[in-house]
């Protein structure tokens, strides 16, 4: 299946380039069939950015479309450069950059503004990725605060759905549903009993959040939540030749004042999208263990790196109200999960990553699955967003080990969803101090461990 092949214990082959490791399909890895079927239905997911480039951006459908053709070839760059991850969008910062938004008027006013913003982004990744200050920054945190980082991010992805006006309870019939099978297929832990023992399950578990999906589309057009499609012919046709006329070199790029303004928004996305690493690092160190015939390199340099070279192509070619983030969290998941059943299942972690999002991208020209699934592309953002809500809250909480790390990562976690990342990561930072940290005011040892009082030191 493909041209270089990995021994066990081993990394998977690459072609070394400066920080990078270059791999190609069908010559360093494997197509995937399982994770080919996912890219057909789950791209999707990029689609559902359309309506907001539309709405902020002021931009026509066709050109909209040629935005994405940009994000998908992004979408495709952490593989080829050798991060293991699947990539997404800063998905539970949107609501940020959205507001951000909302004070500048849909055309030119606002592709300067996210130009600004994703520009920013750009450099602080470039900066810590070169420095090496990013893989630091994952060391030095303390376990409450990277807690309470991935819960906020949990329960701001949550809030967006469920909150009163959300899309939830627009229709609220298929997402229930809907999320309902995607979360049952890939935690429930009778289900796991099935796929240890029956093939049939364990084939469904292979598609993640698919059945989910289909469940609630169906449902959607059953129950008259959502149109059901008149499916075209063809092959789609992004407006490439009318981009150029919607990119900051016509429109003109920003005063630095909107830069000025965009850096608070900056590095909310960046505490948003340093969350998302915490959480990929998470996901690939277990099942690093469990998979002993392969060696996963998770660089977070790298990671810092590549999410850089994918924001500075969003803001010069394709300035994206979603930016350009380190993960696509629930299908990393998924991927992650089917990768532990074995080489069989999933020869390498790349060959995953790889085949879904170079499917992803193809799936795009088809104009058949374009125009299907047109009607329902909110349904594909609800679903990542609420799964999103989910993993971020089980993996922070897996972080914590006992309820001082707790108290903290809860309280941490609740401010940032209602206040946004800045308040979150000062509240963080002023309990861990003031309540975690034992040299403060004289603690010498865990104030939980057994025999100690949680007190000053008495000499």
């Amino acid at each position: 299946m493909q041209l270089y092949n990995r021994r066990d214990g081993q990394e998977q082959p690459y072609w070394p380039c400066g920080p990078f490791k270059i791999r190609l399909p069908f010559i360093h890895y494997r197509w995937e069939v399982a994770e080919m079927v996912q890219g057909l239905i789950m791209f999707v997911v990029s689609l559902a950015m359309i309506p907001l480039l539309e709405k902020y951006l002021g931009l026509p459908y066709d050109v909209a479309l040629a935005y994405v053709v940009i994000c998908g070839v992004g979408f495709m760059l952490p593989t080829l450069l050798g991060v293991p991850l699947v990539p997404g969008w800063i998905t539970p910062g949107i609501p940020v950059v959205l507001l951000f938004l909302g004070d500048y008027k849909p055309g030119a006013e606002a592709i300067q503004a996210l130009f600004a913003l994703q520009f920013l982004v750009f450099l602080i990744f470039l900066i810590l990725g070169l420095t090496g200050l990013g893989s630091k920054l994952v060391q030095l945190i303390p376990r409450s605060m990277k807690g309470g980082i991935i819960i906020g991010a949990g329960i701001a992805a949550l809030m967006g759905e469920i909150e009163a006006g959300g899309r939830l309870a627009e229709t609220p019939i298929s997402l229930i549903l809907g999320g309902l099978v995607c979360l049952y297929l890939m935690f429930s832990l009778s289900f796991k009993g099935f796929v240890e023992t029956n093939p049939i399950a364990r084939k469904i578990a292979n598609y993640g959040m698919v059945p989910g999906m289909v469940v609630a589309i169906l449902v959607g057009f059953a129950s008259g939540e959502y149109e059901v499609p008149s499916v075209d012919m063809g092959i789609t046709q992004p407006a490439f030749g009318q981009l150029w006329s919607y990119l900051p070199f016509t429109v003109g790029f920003p005063d630095p004042s909107v830069f000025l303004y965009a850096v608070p928004t900056a590095v909310i996305a960046y505490i948003i999208a340093f969350g998302d690493i915490i959480v990929g690092k998470s996901l690939m160190d277990r099942v690093d263990h469990l998979r002993r015939d392969e060696v996963i390199d998770s660089s977070i340099d790298r990671v810092h790196l590549v999410t850089a070279i994918r924001n500075g192509v969003h803001a010069f070619f394709a300035p994206y109200p979603g930016l350009a983030g380190p993960i696509w969290t629930a299908v990393t998941a998924t991927m992650a999960e089917r990768y532990k059943y074995g080489r069989r299942a999933m020869d390498s972690i790349y060959s995953g990553g790889g085949t879904f999002w170079i499917t992803g991208f193809i799936a795009v020209f088809v104009l058949p699955l374009v125009s299907f699934f047109q009607p329902v592309l909110p349904i594909a953002l609800s679903l990542t967003l609420l799964l999103t809500g989910y993993i971020c809250l089980m993996v922070g909480l897996e972080q914590l080990e006992n309820n001082t790390e707790r108290g903290i990562a809860g309280t941490m976690g609740v401010v940032l969803a209602v206040y946004g990342a800045g308040w979150g990561l000062a509240t963080g930072a002023v309990l861990y101090l003031l309540i975690e940290r034992t040299g403060l005011i004289g603690f010498t040892e865990d104030p939980e461990a057994p025999g100690v009082r949680g007190s000053v030191n008495e000499s």
